[in-house]
């Protein structure tokens, strides 16, 4: 049975769903010595913000096929070395989408009203209206630098506030920033325009310190920022130099470069300006349940033998492209094994046609499901969509991706071509009703075949006898043969026949094969 480890408090949901296929053993606030110690024996690990999951605990997980955050970021997960390793890491993008954007509304309207402040000073036996005369959010304009399902959920709740709404995102379409209500504009405009400022966006290379000195200089005096996204977007030595000079005029702060907060940070001092929670974004009751089966959800999939619906380091592999293009990865998959086959196992390039509607789809998951497929023979389970690309390059081969949308035939199709140690061979493959997959053509003859477990192919001349010769040659082997059918394109031309069979090739047989009058050439096939 498959072993899980839980290294930080989650849910009980979580473990009790991982529980129905793995043994679980929950070890908390393990140092990291300790924990590359165990790791090996484990094949999956459950986390939230508290593991660190470094390049050395990564390596020493040699059975490790699975790291799942259960939040948003994965900050703490070095994604890069459990890629090298083929270790799926996945995380919740949406199972504390609500608490974030709530704590982010709450926060802005505790620093407008001066809550905190206004708590202590009552607890401690003070009557001071005249002191916390705050503003008020309505008409206000909110700027919203992330436009995904945080911050969308947080442009409702401003709207229903009456706030007029800006935002930045650049990999979202004016037609949906419209729909939400938002005048989509660069960030500078943004910065200038803004009343309010709230950041929902993962901390990248491109978004460390986004909001620097020269960023926070554009700001108006009276413009207050919320970061209830990552600990690193904002620049505190500048956030703090611009509340001292009063170049702006709040900030409510949920995450931090460093955490916990240190006991001697400049941001405890800055009084009533400035609002500091210790990473509260997740900490709802309802928040954790979410993550902890969304998370155990994926682990416990995984380890079934099933993909993973939030796989961050799976390229194009979203939750909404998954569920659509799921029969293709399959496709793909089939397809590159069989052209990896066909052409001999030590392939120089592979050229990835997709066709059709399958045109218009993301091709990143596509590709890499072919990849996976191609290197499936030489790797066998050392290759899985994490690393695929990784391997392909690794050993050379080049990957050239085309469309052609114009391709009917089918409502999409998939075309492959590689070149390996037996030659250049190519297939192409659809899909029959939503589910269904059919090898339609082989090395440019046409056909129409599901694909099975085992198969052989055999470019002949197109003459009388040839498919009884086989068939006997087979039955007297006792090799059954499930379906055969023959693809040419002149009569008496050359033509591919291709046979399903219920059992394996015999050691001897394909060279018997061969000796037939006729074959020019035989491959077995083993998907």
């Amino acid at each position: 049975m498959p072993k899980v480890l839980v290294s930080d408090s989650i849910d009980r949901v979580g473990i009790d769903i991982l529980s129905q296929v793995a043994q679980v053993d929950v070890k908390t606030g393990l140092p990291p010595e300790e924990l590359v110690k165990i790791i090996p024996e484990y094949d999956a690990l459950m986390i939230r913000s508290g593991t660190r999951v470094t390049q050395e605990i990564v390596e020493a997980g040699t059975q490790l096929k699975i790291i799942g955050r259960a939040g948003v970021g994965v900050d703490n997960v070095d994604v890069a070395a459990a890629t090298r390793q083929g270790i799926v890491v996945v995380n919740s993008p949406q199972g504390n989408t609500i608490a974030a954007a709530e704590h982010a509304v709450a926060m802005m309207l505790a620093l407008s009203r001066h809550i905190p402040e206004a708590n202590t000073s009552v607890k401690s036996g003070k009557w001071e209206r005249k002191k916390f005369i705050g503003v008020e959010v309505y008409k206000k304009t909110l700027g919203i630098v992330g436009l995904g399902k945080i911050g969308s959920h947080v442009a409702a709740a401003a709207k229903a506030m009456g706030m007029k709404l800006l935002a930045y995102d650049p990999f979202i379409s004016q037609e949906r920033a419209e729909q939400l209500g938002c005048r989509l504009v660069d960030l500078d405009l943004l910065l200038r325009e803004s009343d309010y400022i709230t950041l929902h966006m993962p901390k990248t290379k491109e978004t460390y310190h986004l909001i620097d000195a020269e960023a926070l200089s554009q700001m108006k005096p009276s413009a207050r920022i919320v970061n209830c996204a990552r600990g690193g977007i904002v620049d505190e030595v500048a956030l703090m130099e611009a509340l001292k000079a009063d170049q702006i005029a709040g900030a409510a702060i949920d995450v931090y470069e460093n955490e916990p907060l240190e006991d001697n940070s400049p941001l405890r001092e800055l009084g009533q300006k400035i609002i500091l929670t210790p990473h509260l974004g997740a900490s709802t009751e309802e928040a954790q349940v979410n993550v902890a089966i969304d998370v155990a959800e994926q682990i416990r999939d995984v380890l079934l033998g099933l993909p993973a619906r939030s796989a961050v380091n799976i390229p194009g592999l979203y939750p909404d492209a998954l569920e659509q293009l799921k029969p293709y990865l399959q496709l793909a998959e089939t397809l590159g094994n069989l052209v990896s086959q066909l052409a001999g196992g030590r392939v120089d390039f592979l050229d990835v046609r997709l066709q059709g509607d399958l045109a218009t789809r993301d091709s990143k998951p596509v590709v890499v499901a072919a990849l996976k497929g191609l290197l499936s023979q030489a790797l066998r389970e050392r290759v899985n969509y994490v690393n695929a690309t990784i391997e392909a390059k690794e050993r050379g081969i080049r990957v050239i991706e085309t469309r052609d949308a114009s391709v009917c035939d089918y409502t999409g199709s998939l075309h492959l071509a590689a070149n390996g140690s037996l030659g250049s061979h190519s297939v192409t493959g659809a899909l029959l009703g939503d589910r269904e997959i059919r090898v339609t053509n082989i090395d440019e003859f046409p056909i129409n075949v599901p694909p099975t477990r085992y198969m052989l192919f055999t470019l002949h001349r197109d003459m009388p006898g040839i498919i009884g010769k086989i068939g006997s040659l087979l039955g007297s082997f006792n090799v059954n043969i499930a379906s055969m059918q023959v693809g040419r394109k002149i009569v008496r031309g050359e033509a591919v026949m291709v046979l399903s069979l219920d059992d394996p090739l015999p050691d001897g047989l394909l060279s018997e094969i061969m000796k037939v009058p006729g074959i020019r050439d035989a491959y077995t096939v083993t998907l």
